[in-house]
């Protein structure tokens, strides 16, 4: 973590490399940082200054300290899928040091290169190529510098951990921290020019061959868990670490009061009513309102008894009953048709027999497991946030954009929080906090109640998918058709780079910029005519709406897989064949098939024709199966289910996944990954569905918004990793969540024979298709 900051008065603590002495890294001239102890220990290791925080140079992405531990820079987060010991496998496998010393620091935009942040199952994919090339050149220039200190050539020198020797002569020895600790490389690497996930570098030397791994591929524990379950960093001697707990001199507490009513502005707002709160008082600006105080609960209870009056309520909303309705008859604004192969009109002139189906999808909150806090320092001329979001180097800019800063004088500092796949509410929070420190002079710290984590954070969108199949008169698939209709994947921007895609620039009155985006099934199967499209219709309501959307674990990955997957075992069904059988038939990529394959052999899957024949009596079982790709991995899910009758109770009592995502680089950390994501989609698939009504969002609280609890967890989740060593690494962290619905909806009609073409799959869906 980071040490005593007293340029900012900051109590709060640095990272473990100024627990060292002569710590090298992250000499950034800004108010905050310390830049006397940097240079202090500069100049004890006698090195020139640090290069600048560009990606084109070799200090920017790893240091060798004193001690000769090293410290690789990552500017992405690791939310709990095991990350950060990933990178620090894949940088010790290139410097031949052992694992335990190397530190991965993440997510300081003083620290790192902006590499997109948590994004899209990209941190080994993407996020670890500049750090494998970085680690590379700096074994390749610690080799030279060592063929000059043992006059030898490098062709015969070899290293471990850490420490390079003479071959035949162990005895000739000389370590990475003789050599450079310390002092910075001086060195520049190739850079691509960009930013976010596509930043890439290279340099001379080239990574190592598969064949040569030692470190990569192993299952190395994670050394995350103590903190994640006593709330301190073990590194950092019991320090505070969660975002929570940063505290900093003279901070106010803040809440933001949020309409009643969707569409509405405040046009009264009663200063008085809070006037015997000590301390409180009301921040607005045009739509903006909150209320700060010197103590957190004097600023609860002013948010509570602030009487504000609102504009008149327009009811932007169409009734609960009524969402998929107004999805189809919505104007489309964007459609697009990804995959058009060969004549699909013709084919369906041509049918002998045609299969349809629709299925619909609900609104979802991310629902973290905690509200979005955030604290921020705006002093004249800089700024520093502490954030939980899982992009905080858009949260740097966002927040510069919006107090009109250049972004080198904005630091951001990621620290953990209650959780993010997407976007939730932590980008809100990040820069209404750095607002609210700007007008009151003052550090600020905002935290959000419970109703600001569900009912107003960004949310997935709702959706309605249409299914068409064309079948010669052999039961041949001669076409296929797959429209989604929905609300965009994005109607405001995935991160918070932009003031004017979060609440307090709509407040604000920024310009609306909607996106209008969405996606199709990512599959092989060779349907020789083929379409899959999309429509997006307008978003509800314009500006500072509770059911704006963005990005959610998997972005449109389940809903979409919920009705593609179910319809190919519709189409099994209706040619009379094995929901296997029909997948291996029409898939066309070698990988798919084997995925499939292995799902269904450690599943024990025995082929039939049909839902099971055995429905009788008030516990019906069944087994599912789904499959789909997902950026360069592929994966296979075969769901066994208990369906109560009488309860209409869905039980995912085991699951087998068989997953393919490349190269392996430690098979610990994928399985909990792989685990991870199941059982929140199992969540999402049986139990998440936001509720409202004509004005509001009525999802406020884990009553209004229930998730999978214990008793509804897995009995068994059974993983077949399939491991590729020649190909590239790819994303695991939202795979495995684009396919349980649609597995857990097969099995559910293996067991009834009954179709749940609507999620989530709740009891009360359940008796009334089995009534039906």
């Amino acid at each position: 973590m980071q040490k005593q900051n007293d340029a900012a008065g900051i109590s709060f603590s640095r990272r473990q490399f100024f627990k060292t002495t002569g710590a090298l890294v992250v000499s950034v001239s800004m108010p905050w940082a310390a830049a006397s102890a940097f240079a202090q220990a500069a100049a004890a290791a006698g090195s020139a200054g640090k290069p600048a925080l560009t990606p084109d140079q070799l200090d920017s992405w790893v240091a060798i300290l004193p001690n000769g531990d090293v410290e690789a820079y990552f500017g992405k987060v690791d939310l709990g899928q095991g990350l950060e010991v990933a990178i620090a496998q894949i940088v010790a496998e290139e410097l031949d040091v052992p694992v335990d010393r190397v530190e991965v620091v993440m997510g300081d935009s003083a620290t790192s290169c902006n590499q997109g942040g948590a994004s899209s199952a990209l941190g080994i994919q993407a996020g670890a190529k500049p750090l494998r090339n970085a680690s590379a050149e700096a074994r390749r220039l610690l080799l030279e510098m060592a063929s000059k200190r043992l006059d030898t050539p490098v062709e015969r020198l070899t290293v471990a951990d850490g420490v390079v020797s003479v071959a035949g002569n162990p005895a000739k020895r000389v370590s990475y921290a003789d050599l450079i600790g310390g002092k910075y490389f001086h060195s520049q690497v190739e850079w691509n020019k960009k930013i976010g996930n596509p930043l890439e570098i290279t340099a001379k030397a080239k990574p190592k061959s598969p064949a040569e791994y030692k470190v990569v591929g192993q299952p190395i524990p994670r050394r995350d868990v103590e903190w994640a379950v006593f709330g301190a960093d073990p590194k950092a001697s019991g320090e505070k670490s969660f975002v929570t707990d940063v505290s900093l001199p003279n901070m106010l507490h803040a809440r933001v009061i949020r309409t009643p009513r969707a569409g509405c502005v405040p046009v009264k707002v009663d200063e008085a009513s809070i006037a015997g709160i000590r301390g409180a008082r009301v921040i607005r600006e045009k739509n903006f309102l909150a209320v700060v105080a010197e103590r957190e609960w004097d600023a609860v209870k002013a948010a509570q008894m602030l009487k504000v009056d609102w504009s008149e309520a327009k009811k932007p909303f169409p009734t609960m009953d009524k969402l998929h309705d107004h999805i189809r008859n919505a104007p489309v604004v964007k459609r697009e048709d990804e995959v058009k192969r060969g004549d699909v009109p013709a084919a369906f002139k041509n049918a002998a027999k045609i299969v349809e189906a629709e299925f619909m999808w609900p609104f979802q909150s991310h629902a973290s497991m905690g509200p979005a806090c955030a604290v921020a320092d705006v002093k004249a001329d800089s700024a520093v946030v502490w954030t939980g979001t899982q992009k905080p180097h858009y949260a740097r800019d966002g927040v510069a954009a919006l107090l009109g800063m250049p972004a080198e004088k904005v630091r951001a500092i990621w620290v953990k929080g209650p959780g993010s796949y997407g976007r939730n509410d932590a980008g809100d929070a990040v820069l209404e906090a750095a607002y609210l420190s700007k007008l009151t002079g003052r550090p600020v710290r905002l935290q959000g109640m419970r109703v600001n984590g569900t009912a107003w954070d960004p949310k997935a969108p709702a959706s309605v998918h249409r299914c068409r199949a064309a079948l010669d008169a052999s039961g041949k698939v001669i076409g296929y058709d797959f429209i989604t209709k929905a609300f965009s994947r994005a109607n405001i921007e995935t991160n918070e780079s932009d003031p004017s895609d979060s609440l307090l620039g709509m407040e604000l009155g920024l310009p609306l910029k909607p996106g209008a985006h969405f996606g199709t099934p990512l599959e092989s199967y060779g349907f020789e005519n083929k379409r899959l499209g999309w429509e997006v219709i307008p978003p509800l309501l314009d500006r500072a709406s509770p059911l704006r959307t963005s990005h959610m674990r998997d972005p449109i990955g389940p809903q979409i897989q919920f009705a593609s997957e179910q319809f190919i075992d519709e189409l099994a069904l209706a040619t009379n064949e094995d929901p296997v059988a029909f997948r291996l038939k029409y898939l066309t990529a070698p990988r798919d098939k084997a995925v499939v394959r292995a799902a269904a052999d450690r599943a024990g899957w025995q082929p039939r024709v049909g839902p099971n024949p055995d429905r009788s009596g008030d516990l019906l079982k069944g087994r599912g199966i789904a499959y789909a790709q997902r950026g360069g991995s592929i994966l296979a899910i075969v769901s066994e289910v208990e369906v109560e009758r009488k309860t209409g109770r869905i039980w995912g009592r085991r699951f087998t996944v068989a997953h393919d995502c490349g190269l392996i680089i430690n098979p610990q950390g994928l399985r909990a990954t792989i685990e991870g994501g199941l059982v929140q989609a199992l969540s999402r698939s049986l139990f998440e569905e936001v509720q409202f009504d004509e004005n509001m969002v009525t999802s406020v609280d884990w009553n209004t918004y229930p998730i999978l609890e214990a008793k509804d967890a897995p009995e068994t989740i059974d993983i077949v990793l399939l491991n590729h060593p020649k190909a590239p690494p790819t994303g695991a962290g939202e795979a495995t969540c684009r396919i349980v619905a649609a597995s857990v909806a097969n099995a559910f009609f293996d067991a009834t024979g009954v179709r749940l073409r609507q999620a989530p799959m709740t009891p009360q869906r359940v008796l009334a298709a089995l009534k039906a």
